[in-house]
C-alpha cells in the first residue's frame, strides 16, 4: 500500500505535504500514513491526537509518523502516543534521508522514535520541485517561504518552522512554469511570513517583485494567487501588480489579529488599527473590485468588550469579506500565556460573534455580485471560484477550465450562473 499523507492547518502544509508523498515513496515505505500536523491552537493539536487515533482504530496494520509544526515544538508527547510509530521534525520532513532512517528504523523494528533536528539551527531552504497534487485539483500551492523572525506574543509557529528563508527567485518561477505546463489553472504563493520574502536573499528581493517576475516568465500561467500577508510589509511592486496585472487575482488574505491598538501592541505586531484601514482603502483605489479576508482573533489577554468591539467594526472599516476568526487558545512557552486571560465562556462568545459579522458581510458580497460578469476557475464537477475566490455552483464544466459567466443569484453560500 502507499504512503497517505493527512494534512491539518495552513496552504504551506498543501505543498509539503507532496514533498512528503514523494520522499518518502522514494525512500521505500508503504502502508504508512503520515500525519502533517498543525500546532497554531490547542484545539488543532488536539485534533491530531483525535485523527491518530481514529486512525489506527481504521488501520491497525498502519505504521503512523507525525509530522509538521505539532510535531516539531510537543516531539514528547506525540512520541508517548502508543499509536505513533514516529516523530519526524518539520526541516527534517523535506528531507529524503529522513524516510530512509524512518524505514531502517521500522525494518529493524529499533530505534528511537523522535527524529527531530532543531529547526533555528536552519538558514537555508532547499527548492523543491513537484510534479502536482494528489487532490487533482486545478489549483496548486508553491511554498516560495518558511518561518518567520517576528515573534508575536499569542504565536507558537516560530518555534515549529524556525526563522525567515526564502526560496530563490529562478526556483520559484521554475516551479510555477512547471506546474502551469501540467494543466494547474491557478497558483497559490504560500508561505509563514509572506511578506518578509527575499530578506535572505542576495539583493534581498521583495515579495512584489518575485510576483513580477512569475507574471513576466510564466505567461501561459492563468491566475496568481496570493495567500496571507502582512499588509504593512505589502511592498510598492506588489501594489503595482495588484493595479496592472489582471492574472494577479484581486483578493488578499490579511494578517490583521485585532481591531485594538493596545491588544496590537499587546501582540507585538507591528500595525495599527489606522495602518490596516489605510491599506485596504489604498489597494481598493488601485484595484476598485479587490475583496479581503483576515485573520482575528477573539478573546486576545486583556482585551475588554471595548476593545473587541474595534474588532467588530473593522469588518465594515476594512470592508473585510472573508473572515477567519481564531478563538484565542494559549500556547505554552509564549508570552500572552502568561498574560492575565479572558474566560472562556467570553471568549466563545466573542468569536461567535465575530463569526456572525463574517458571514454576514459574505452574504452581502454574495449579492452585490447579481449581474456580475464573472470568469470562473471550475474546481470540481459542482464547484468553482471566481477571481475574488467566491464559491460559484456550476455544472456541466470541465475541471480545471477557466469559463466567463453571469452571476444571477445566490444562495447565502454559493453563487449561481
Amino acid at each position: 500500500m502507499s504512503v497517505d499523507i493527512v494534512t491539518f492547518g495552513c496552504r504551506l502544509n498543501a505543498f509539503e505535504a507532496e514533498v512528503i508523498r514523494r520522499e518518502a515513496e522514494g525512500a521505500g515505505l508503504s502502508d504508512t500514513i503520515v500525519i502533517n500536523s498543525c500546532a497554531v491552537t490547542n484545539e488543532a493539536v488536539a485534533q491530531v491526537r483525535q485523527s491518530i487515533r481514529k486512525l489506527k482504530r481504521e488501520r491497525p496494520g498502519a505504521r503512523i509518523v507525525v509530522t509538521g509544526c505539532a510535531a516539531q515544538t510537543q516531539s514528547a508527547m506525540f512520541a508517548d502516543m502508543e499509536e505513533v510509530d514516529r516523530v519526524v521534525g518539520n526541516d527534517d520532513k523535506m528531507r529524503s534521508d529522513a524516510w530512509r532512517e524512518a524505514r531502517n528504523a521500522f525494518d529493524l523494528g529499533a530505534g528511537e522514535k523522535i527524529a527531530v533536528s532543531d529547526i533555528m539551527a536552519v538558514r537555508e531552504m532547499a527548492p523543491h520541485l513537484i510534479d502536482g497534487f494528489a487532490s487533482g485539483l486545478p489549483r496548486a500551492f508553491v511554498q516560495v517561504q518558511n518561518g518567520c523572525d517576528h515573534r508575536c506574543t499569542f504565536c507558537i509557529i516560530p518555534y515549529g518552522r524556525g526563522n525567515s528563508r526564502s526560496v530563490p527567485m529562478g526556483a520559484v518561477v521554475d516551479q510555477v512554469r512547471a506546474l502551469a505546463e501540467r494543466g494547474h489553472a491557478e497558483i497559490v504563493l504560500t508561505g509563514v511570513d509572506l511578506t518578509s520574502y527575499g530578506t535572505d536573499l542576495p539583493g534581498a528581493p521583495k515579495l512584489g517583485l518575485l510576483t513580477k517576475q512569475i507574471l513576466r516568465h510564466v505567461p501561459e500561467l492563468k491566475r496568481l494567487r496570493i495567500s496571507s500577508i502582512d499588509s504593512i510589509e505589502a511592498d510598492s511592486d506588489l501594489l503595482d501588480a495588484i493595479a496592472d496585472d489582471s492574472r494577479l487575482m484581486p483578493h488578499l488574505h490579511l494578517s490583521l489579529q485585532s481591531g485594538d491598538d493596545m491588544i496590537l501592541k499587546r501582540m507585538k505586531r507591528r500595525h495599527s488599527r489606522s495602518d490596516a484601514i489605510r491599506f485596504c482603502d489604498q489597494a481598493r483605489r488601485l484595484r476598485p473590485d479587490i475583496v479581503f479576508g483576515a485573520d482575528i482573533i477573539a478573546g486576545f489577554p486583556t482585551e475588554t468588550e471595548e476593545m473587541f468591539s474595534r474588532s467588530l467594526d473593522l469588518v465594515e472599516e476594512c470592508g473585510l469579506t472573508f473572515l477567519h476568526v481564531f478563538p484565542y487558545s494559549p500556547r505554552p512557552g509564549t508570552p500572552a500565556a502568561r498574560m492575565p486571560q479572558v474566560a472562556g465562556g467570553v471568549i466563545k462568545e466573542r468569536a461567535k460573534r465575530l463569526r456572525a459579522a463574517g458571514e454576514a458581510a459574505l452574504r452581502r458580497r454574495l449579492q452585490a455580485e447579481i449581474g456580475a460578469r464573472r470568469d470562473v476557475l471550475i474546481e470540481r464537477g459542482s464547484l468553482g471560484r471566481t477571481e475574488h475566490y467566491l464559491p460559484v455552483a456550476i455544472v456541466g464544466e470541465c475541471v480545471g477550465s477557466v469559463v466567463p459567466r453571469r452571476i444571477i443569484g445566490s444562495d447565502g453560500e454559493r453563487l449561481t450562473t
